[in-house]
């Protein structure tokens, strides 16, 4: 018989403003059995995803960071938390990410109650101070979840924790929603470039990282054998003039178009001939994974989770990061044998079914969670007195 015995969970993450660690929580919240009396706590109560938390019966309970992690006010803040963990009488907190974890690690330390926390990235946007924070952070937790393989493999090498004290739970997706998302057509209207090849990358444009320059270098040379390609970008952020600029210097501004944030993803993914992820450093991306869903091959670079979903050579290309012209012809490769193409789409399609469904994720959280709380427990190990903010 399943076990139904009732773990007091709280749930802390930093908003519910768009991204993958916010949407991911709420499709955790969503999934785990009703038994779980669940709280949500965060640091800044806001986000269009809020809505839908409440519409869960949950009222997520705020705790503002203060301006430094020793700051008087994150200090009361975590006070605060601990005691509200012993009043709701808590049995295990999941930090989400490196702010709300500041605040909830220290706290359930003090109430006495076990703590997880993720590890969805390599750390590439860190500053040096913020991944010695983290890293005494996750030190101090009991149990680590990393979205990756390869997040895994950091922590271990890097950070030398132990491996029965590390989990990789990798992202889920709801297929069926998406599916039904793709069916509703597009919400907006989109460059009319017939039936010309498409290639979609969908990611910020706030951060480097994204590479998306490598994007538009690429769709350049391989427009050289390929003069129809075309590419739309999808995100925004302050790089977006920048890279709008690099995309006239490059001659192909009339073949990149930039789509801003749109709600009809899986749409668009439709559309495409090749879905694109170009990234410099990566955890598992959603992005990713909402393109082989589509049944797209996918061409990434050879960072964080990118090669485990897609297998260099089965569920699309592998190429090295910073590389437009490996990228490239990556793209002229799957444009020019649309059956290959469409076999590693179908690959994919059915990796992500199989996979990396909704349902596999929280049961591998709740499988977690019931082991932490009722089966036996790795300490969580001294590392010291925390770094200075």
């Amino acid at each position: 018989m399943p076990d139904t015995r009732p773990i007091r969970l709280v749930q802390f993450t930093k908003s519910f403003w768009l991204g993958g660690t916010e949407v991911q929580v709420v499709e955790l919240l969503r999934g785990l059995p009703r038994h779980y009396p669940v709280q949500v706590a965060v640091l800044e109560k806001d986000g269009p995803l809020l809505e839908g938390v409440r519409a869960l019966g949950i009222e997520p309970v705020a705790f503002p960071l203060g301006p430094s992690a020793r700051h008087p006010v994150t200090l009361r803040r975590v006070v605060a938390a601990a005691s509200w963990l012993r009043r709701m009488k808590v049995e295990l907190v999941h930090a989400q990410d490196l702010y709300s974890a500041l605040i909830a690690v220290p706290a359930a330390r003090l109430a006495g109650c076990k703590v997880v926390v993720s590890r969805l990235d390599l750390g590439h946007w860190h500053t040096s101070l913020q991944a010695r924070v983290l890293r005494w952070l996750t030190a101090h937790a009991h149990h680590v979840v990393a979205n990756a393989e390869a997040i895994r493999s950091q922590l271990l090498a890097k950070e030398g924790l132990p491996p029965e004290r590390v989990s990789v739970i990798r992202n889920g997706l709801d297929v069926a929603a998406f599916d039904a998302r793709a069916r509703e057509g597009l919400f907006l209207d989109v460059p009319d470039i017939g039936d010309a090849p498409l290639v979609v990358h969908v990611a910020n444009m706030s951060h480097p990282v994204k590479r998306q320059e490598d994007l538009i270098a690429a769709v350049a040379r391989a427009r050289r054998r390929v003069p129809t390609l075309q590419a739309f970008l999808v995100g925004d952020g302050a790089r977006r003039p920048e890279l709008e600029s690099f995309a006239s210097a490059q001659g192909v501004a009339d073949a990149v178009h930039f789509l801003s944030w749109r709600a009809d993803v899986p749409a668009l993914y439709a559309r495409a001939t090749v879905g694109v992820n170009c990234s410099a450093a990566e955890g598992l991306s959603n992005a990713v994974m909402e393109g082989m869903a589509a049944g797209l091959p996918m061409v990434v670079t050879d960072v964080g989770g990118n090669p485990e979903l897609v297998a260099n050579g089965r569920r699309g290309r592998v190429v090295p990061a910073r590389a437009p012209d490996a990228l490239a012809s990556a793209l002229v490769e799957l444009v020019g044998a649309p059956d290959t193409a469409k076999a590693m789409g179908r690959a994919a399609r059915s990796f992500v079914v199989s996979e990396l469904g909704l349902g596999r994720m929280v049961a591998e959280h709740d499988a977690l969670y019931r082991r932490l709380v009722h089966g036996p427990l790795t300490p969580a190990r001294d590392a010291g007195p925390v770094p200075h903010p």
